[in-house]
């Protein structure tokens, strides 16, 4: 019986591998562990979503508009107007932009299309358009590729999120309940070195074909890898590793981007 059960469970994780997304000019095509539903997954990351935006706007927090705001959403247009390239569906999600003003050097993209950035990482760091192109096509990459629900459905497969939570949060209180456990695997915990690879690899192919120079990822990193000298590293880098093989492999991916970039200039 317990082999019958396992060999069970091994076909139900098997029917689970799969991708969502088309492989794009950088070729990015790894099967992945997807047992969670993706609206499951984007209705619990739209209650921490909307928890994070009520906290910003009590605490007086929340831009809704002015320079800042509006540089944001430009260069989110840009890029929102490229995810058909691996994912024709997302230009069907209801993205949304949320800018925080505190100094913190973090910025985020929740399933579903849900933008999170802080004023510390643009201010501090001083980032120019190209830049934060840069760290906003990262993390739609990682949104496009559901990295979330992946790791979501890796808990799930270890018995960490129970099944039956998922079956049973139908009411307010069991889906705050649910999202909060969900926003661990969303927001908190360190993405795997293959992940981050594969968001860095989509971001800048986003990027490249939105206009913006994918070169500026290099400068990104320098700029975060400085910011992290003599003092404990910015909480983006606590979730995103950063290291002189990250920008290696940046530099690796850039002969394919950049005639995407080029053949921006010619339109």
């Amino acid at each position: 019986m317990k082999n019958t059960l396992s060999l069970a469970a091994a076909v139900v994780i098997l029917a689970a591998c799969g991708s969502t997304t088309k492989p794009g000019a950088v070729g990015v095509t790894r099967p992945q562990l997807l047992l969670v539903s993706a609206p499951t997954v984007e209705r619990m990351a739209l209650v921490s979503y909307a928890q994070q935006a009520e906290k910003a706007k009590s605490e007086g927090k929340l831009i809704t508009s002015g320079p800042e705001y509006d540089r944001l959403l430009r260069i989110a247009n840009r890029l929102k107007a490229q995810v058909g390239i691996f994912r024709e569906d997302t230009l069907q999600w209801k993205w949304q932009l949320l800018l925080i003003d505190a100094p913190v050097l973090n910025a985020s993209c929740a399933p579903g299309g849900k933008v999170t950035f802080y004023t510390g990482i643009v201010r501090q760091l001083k980032l120019t358009d190209d830049e934060i192109a840069a760290v906003m096509g990262h993390e739609f990459a990682h949104a496009l590729r559901e990295h979330g629900r992946e790791r979501v459905s890796q808990a799930v497969a270890q018995n960490t999120i129970a099944s039956a939570a998922l079956a049973g949060a139908q009411n307010r209180q069991a889906q705050v309940a649910l999202a909060n456990q969900f926003a661990q695997y969303l927001f908190v915990l360190p993405n795997s070195r293959q992940n981050e690879s594969e968001a860095d690899s989509i971001g800048l192919e986003l990027a490249a074909r939105a206009g913006f120079d994918p070169r500026a990822a290099i400068t990104l990193w320098q700029k975060m890898g400085g910011a992290a000298e003599g003092k404990s590293p910015p909480e983006f880098l606590s979730t995103h590793p950063a290291n002189t093989t990250r920008i290696a492999e940046i530099g690796a991916v850039l002969p394919t981007v950049m005639p995407l970039y080029d053949a921006t200039k010619k339109e």
